[in-house]
């Protein structure tokens, strides 16, 4: 591996460590010039050059060269918490990105970072840094350690923390034992709320979260925010996040999600997150039951506005969807089509720098996170830091992220009910009938339309986040959801006397609420959760048509997201490339329950001459969890609405899934029971 490789995996290891001291066991320097260190260890750089360099078997020479003004990100104190809620400290970040994307080759932005690390916030550093890696051509290819190896401590109980360290110490690394992580640490049985914590709490939802956010920032440079359809994904990310925590409500005998639109009453869930904020060295602050939202002023956390002013900004937004044009600064208007309005909504509202009017219509989403962060200190008079919603590595495990996110869902619902819905042409595909779905687990030992979902305990390295901490591997043991490995089964029939190709469109829809209730085809097309999409070539006659599980356009496996990163780079092992964006593989499914819970099982071919960008890409190569983040450098894969065919009303006599899908050969529905059993079985 080259110099630059190694350096940039050392730069995002030990985030607090200084960045001269010996990494990967005591094996790797950072060789460093002497104008680079930081003003505590400037005077004594030769000693510690002798010290650890002359032990160390690798050296990572970083050479001297020309660097940028970086004073301005001096702004978020080193010791502070970075908010990338906040506009000021999001825009000191997309700067920072800026610079680091201008250097000329790797060696120069490994120089400039290195200089830049050990003065900077490292979750502002690490954040930035990360950003630029994924999206400059030439360290495309550099494997990123994910959060959770940067900061476990925001994803742990901080009481594991005290026991890892002492096991690294003590014990040598061959015999060195996993310690476990409790489950369900928040909160007791008595909290109706932690019958879905095991979902809001898992460590790879929420790393999808941090992790979509990096591939998709707000700010930066324009090559680097302005993507395909970046506005859609938004909205459509976030809705299928709120969809899958709906599933879990209704599964676990708990209401629907109610939105949080009205700001002025008491928020009903409290939270209490016990985990540790890496920045403050304190854990994240907790939110009592029943507090009011009203504003948060705090200058020095650049945490400013009211809910006044978020009141205001929606009325404006009201009044764009509902004339069916935005306001531009220069006064002109711009018409919110079928096509495009809703990429200009989703950036809108998620404020970035792709807003069309962000003086008129402000900053809705991110200002309500702030807001709802520093609820418990909105003027700053105890000194508290943020709760977990201040936070896109943590805000998913607070209840309230999804009163708010669904809130969200239905201002860019009110837009899509402006839009006709599909005709039939748009929805069916002459000469294709789907025959036959079902659905079994692979191992074939469970009855068709039967999956299976059950714990899974897994293990994770977390040495690499050890700050002064033990060398080596420190493995952690959690528990988690998972499901039996399952095949999809079509029979598609081509009456056309030629191959037709199509694309297979899969979705879960809830039947009931929690409490048994139905649901109408209306609000189920809402919830409905995508499982899978991929293309298929019909020959004339019947297509038997087999997909695994585990190919979803969705997910990515479990060592995406688990494996350390760094682990391919070094001498004696292969390297792999690691693309981390994507939902975990072990969330595909909804839990169930031991009885078994009912699902509409959707499947849909759709005419693919209508559904094509004209580009070719592999879904092994890094794309195969397209549909929740997009193709790197490319068009978003599929020409119609992310959510086709289900992101539209329809005619108001489609009351059930039957009804929808019995006016189309192209389409079939099947229902699917998941089953849970309450076993735990150890990862092999």
């Amino acid at each position: 591996m080259s110099d630059w490789k190694t350096g940039f995996l050392c730069l995002m290891t030990r985030p607090w460590e200084p960045l001269f001291y010996p990494r990967y066991g005591g094996k790797t320097y950072m060789s460093l010039p002497e104008s680079y260190f930081s003003d505590r260890y400037r005077p004594i750089a030769g000693s510690i050059a002798d010290r650890f360099g002359s032990t160390t078997p690798y050296h990572v020479n970083v050479k001297q060269t020309e660097l940028p003004d970086l004073s301005y990100a001096e702004a978020v104190p080193r010791h502070a918490f970075y908010n990338l809620f906040s506009t000021a400290q999001r825009r000191i970040a997309g700067k920072l990105v800026e610079d680091f994307m201008k250097q000329p080759d790797p060696e120069t932005l490994l120089s400039v970072a290195s200089y830049a690390r050990d003065r900077l916030n490292p979750t502002l550093f690490q954040y930035a840094l990360s950003v630029t890696l994924l999206h400059r051509k030439d360290t495309g290819q550099v494997s990123m350690p994910s959060l959770l190896e940067l900061f476990p401590q925001r994803f742990i109980d901080p009481l594991a923390l005290p026991k890892l360290r002492e096991e690294g110490f003590i014990v040598d690394l061959p015999q060195r034992m996993a310690i476990e992580i409790p489950m369900n640490f928040t909160a007791s049985e008595a909290e109706l709320e932690q019958r879905v914590a095991y979902f809001r709490e898992d460590i790879g939802v929420n790393l999808h979260h941090w992790h979509w956010h990096l591939v998709y920032p707000m700010d930066g440079p324009l090559e680097v925010v302005r993507k395909d359809r970046r506005g859609e994904l938004f909205y459509y990310m976030h809705r299928q996040m709120v969809a899958r925590y709906s599933a879990e409500r209704y599964c676990n005998f708990l209401p629907p999600i109610q939105p949080l639109n009205n700001f002025r009453m008491p928020i009903g869930e409290a939270y209490f997150p016990k985990i540790l904020n890496s920045a403050l060295n304190r854990t994240f602050s907790s939110r009592p039951k029943d507090f009011v939202p009203s504003h948060v002023n705090r200058p020095a956390d650049d945490a400013v506005g009211t809910i006044l002013e978020v009141e205001t900004w929606l009325r404006r937004y009201f009044e764009a969807v509902d004339s069916g044009a935005v306001l531009l600064p220069n006064g002109e208007r711009l018409t919110l089509d079928e096509t495009t309005g809703i990429d200009i909504i989703g950036n809108l509202l998620e404020n970035t720098i792709l807003s069309v009017n962000i003086p008129h219509y402000g900053n809705i989403h991110s200002l309500l996170h702030v807001i709802i962060a520093y609820i418990h200190d909105p003027d700053n008079v105890y000194l508290e830091g943020p709760a977990p919603m201040g936070d896109t590595a943590t805000a998913m495990r607070d209840p309230v992220f999804y009163r708010l996110h669904l809130f969200v869902d239905d201002l860019i619902e009110h837009y899509k009910r402006k839009l006709i819905p599909y005709s039939m042409q748009e929805l069916g595909f002459p000469g294709i009938t789907i025959r036959d779905v079902s659905v079994q687990i692979s191992t074939g030992k469970a009855a068709v339309n039967r999956l299976l979902t059950y714990w899974q305990r897994s293990q994770v390295d977390l040495g690499v986040g050890l700050d002064f901490g033990p060398q080596g591997s420190v493995l952690a043991t959690f528990t988690h959801l998972q499901h039996a490995p399952f095949v999809y089964r079509i029979n598609v029939v081509n009456d056309m006397q030629k191959n037709r190709r199509g694309t297979v469109r899969i979705f879960l829809a809830p039947i009931y609420q929690g409490f048994g209730e139905p649901l109408t085809f209306d609000k189920q097309r809402r919830f409905v959760i995508e499982l899978d999409k991929f293309t298929v070539n019909l020959i004339p006659g019947m297509n038997n048509i087999t997909r695994r599980s585990d190919e979803s356009s969705v997910t990515i496996p479990f060592e995406r997201s688990f494996q350390r990163k760094d682990v391919a780079f070094f001498p004696g092992t292969e390297r792999q490339q690691f693309c981390n964006c994507g939902w975990p593989d072990h969330m595909l499914l909804p839990k169930g329950n031991a009885e078994g819970v009912p699902y509409d099982l959707f499947v849909m071919v759709s005419d693919y001459k209508n559904d094509t960008v004209n580009q070719k890409f592999d879904e092994t190569d890094c794309n195969d969890s397209h549909s929740y983040c997009g193709l790197r450098d490319r068009l978003y894969p599929d020409r119609r609405a992310m959510g086709f065919p289900f992101d539209r009303t329809v005619p108001k006599d489609v009351l059930h899934m039957e009804d929808f899908t019995k006016q189309f050969s192209n389409m079939k529905r099947t229902v699917v029971e998941v089953r849970f059993t309450n076993t735990v079985i150890s990862k092999t």
